[in-house]
C-alpha cells in the first residue's frame, strides 16, 4: 500500500495567510487526548483541581516567563480541556482593523502562537509523567493532550468579554459542555 497525501492531510482550522505571531488577544483551548477527566471534577458548579490541575495551572502562569511577550489572562482548567486567553504584548483589541478585511497588519514581536501552545502541551506532558511515575496519576493513553487545539482570535472588546465570562463560568455550566463526560 503507497502513501497517498490526500488521504492523510490533517485539515487546518487555522486561518489562512494570518500571522499568529502579531499582536493580539487568542482564546486558546485545549482538550485531553479521549477527554479523560484528568485535572479534577466539578462540584457544586466549581472546579476542584487535583495535583495534576494544579501543575497546569503553574505552568500557564509560568508561560509569561518562558515568552515574555505573552500575557496570561482568563483561564480555567477542567477535568479534560483547558480554555484561556493568551494575549501577545503591544496588542489593542482590534487585531483585525478595518482595512478591507486585510488581516495581515500588524508587526511581529515573538513566536507564533502554535509555538507557545506546542511548548504548553510539552511541558504539561513532561511533568504529566512524572506525576504518573513518582505520583501515581493516572496514566494517559498515547499522548496527553489530543493533537490539535481550538483557536479563536478575538477581534474587539465585546468578544473579549463575552468569552472572559464563558471562560470564568465554564464550570457552572459543565454538565451542558459538548466536552462533558
Amino acid at each position: 500500500m503507497s502513501y497517498d497525501p490526500d488521504i492523510h492531510h490533517r485539515r487546518s482550522v487555522r486561518l489562512q495567510e494570518y500571522d499568529y505571531s502579531q499582536d493580539g488577544f487568542y482564546f486558546v483551548t485545549i482538550c485531553v487526548h479521549d477527554r479523560l477527566p484528568l485535572f479534577g471534577e466539578i462540584v457544586d458548579g466549581e472546579m476542584l483541581l487535583n495535583d495534576a490541575g494544579r501543575m497546569v495551572e503553574r505552568w500557564y502562569a509560568e508561560t509569561e516567563c518562558a515568552f515574555p511577550n505573552i500575557n496570561c489572562l482568563e483561564m480555567i482548567i477542567m477535568p479534560n480541556h483547558f480554555h484561556c486567553i493568551w494575549r501577545i504584548v503591544g496588542a489593542d483589541l482590534c487585531v483585525c482593523p478595518e482595512n478591507g478585511g486585510d488581516v495581515l497588519s500588524g508587526g511581529h514581536t515573538g513566536p507564533p502562537l502554535h509555538t507557545v501552545v506546542q511548548w504548553f502541551k510539552t511541558m504539561t506532558t513532561n511533568a504529566y509523567i512524572r506525576g504518573v511515575k513518582q505520583c501515581g496519576w493516572p496514566p494517559f493513553n498515547i499522548r496527553l493532550w489530543q493533537r490539535n487545539y481550538y483557536e479563536h482570535i478575538i477581534r474587539n472588546q465585546r468578544s473579549y468579554e463575552e468569552i472572559s465570562c464563558y471562560i470564568l463560568d465554564n464550570p457552572m455550566h459543565w454538565p451542558d459542555d459538548q466536552l462533558y463526560v
